[in-house]
């Protein structure tokens, strides 16, 4: 049976995170000194394969492993080998999003293993800038990761989360440089989730602000290319390529929601920006697991909310939810 929700969306596309563990502290994201999970409260490799399997048999088509960063997990391979022998029978796609600093070295094996398509977060390519923001000098990394992926044949998407006084200015100059690599870059708005040393009233930048700069130099058309995701693409007809846009505090995109989040523990979220959660690991870890996954995930579609209620408009305002979003999964 197929996982549709209370408003009748249909829920076809899953990320998963397989570690709260990253080898950056990115400061929109988290604080430098961020206490990570107990090994033992994270899922096994067995756990997120048979989770897995019980998405895929209940409709999941795509599939998105995610972490913190989820190379920085050393069975990690494993399981993308695992969870890959579902393609072409239920998964459609097997994606990973990561920071790109040990793509270098997985880009091979994850090609091999049937991933087609990777996600990279670059926020800048100033080596000294990207220093300061992920405060981890790793620019050569990300960039040798990103080269090597393209060589593997993987098709390369990069994010870039938009950041008021940080990196607004180097916005074209990133679309530029990744449409010249036949890249495709996505902006993303910051989001409120988890504490962090900054003030996110001050790291907010609007995508509507970006786009109507962007149009003062380029020509963008409406796109109708889709992902599955939520953003919004724009082809840029002087630099050939196309960008996109996700906006969850300036333009709300929840009502073609088609996806749910898995922490590395086995927390299932509806909603990013929701607090409802369903416990998958009580669920894998109970007499009758097969039984208690299919209940659990009966119960996540009850309590799916119909959006979020991010907003960053006050300075010194609460984040919208004390979990980070390298916990939730990205």
């Amino acid at each position: 049976m197929t996982l549709v929700d209370q408003f009748q969306r249909r829920i076809s596309y899953l990320r998963l995170s397989v570690t709260d563990r990253c080898d950056l502290r990115c400061a929109y994201c988290m604080p430098e000194r961020q206490t990570f999970l107990p090994r033992k409260d994270v899922l096994s490799l067995e756990e997120l394969h048979k989770l897995a399997l019980g998405f895929i048999a209940r409709g999941i088509t795509k599939l998105r492993l995610t972490g913190g960063e989820p190379l920085v997990r050393r069975d990690m391979i494993e399981l993308v080998q695992a969870i890959g022998r579902k393609l072409g029978d239920g998964l459609d796609e097997l994606t990973l999003t990561t920071n790109g600093t040990r793509l270098a070295e997985f880009a091979d094996p994850l090609f091999a293993a049937g991933m087609r398509r990777v996600n990279v977060s670059l926020d800048t390519l100033d080596r000294q800038g990207f220093a300061r923001l992920a405060r981890r000098d790793s620019l050569p990394q990300v960039l040798e990761g990103i080269a090597a992926a393209q060589a593997a044949g993987l098709k390369v998407k990069l994010n870039t989360v938009a950041l008021k006084g940080t990196n607004e200015n180097e916005i074209p100059a990133l679309i530029e440089w990744a449409h010249a690599r036949g890249l495709e870059l996505t902006l993303i708005e910051v989001m409120p989730l988890g504490e962090v040393e900054e003030d996110r009233f001050d790291q907010h930048l609007s995508l509507g602000e970006v786009r109507a700069a962007l149009e003062q130099r380029w020509t963008l058309t409406p796109s109708e290319h889709r992902t599955g995701g939520p953003a919004r693409y724009f082809d840029v007809a002087e630099t050939g390529g196309r960008i996109g846009l996700i906006t969850p505090l300036t333009n709300n995109f929840c009502e073609g929601c088609n996806r749910v989040r898995v922490t590395a523990t086995g927390q299932l979220y509806p909603c990013l920006g929701g607090g409802e959660r369903v416990d998958l690991r009580a669920a894998l870890r109970s007499e009758d697991p097969d039984a208690a996954l299919v209940e659990a995930l009966d119960v996540a579609m009850k309590i799916k909310p119909l959006r979020h209620n991010f907003r960053i408009d006050a300075h010194g305002q609460a984040p919208a939810l004390p979990r980070h979003m390298s916990m939730t999964g990205g």
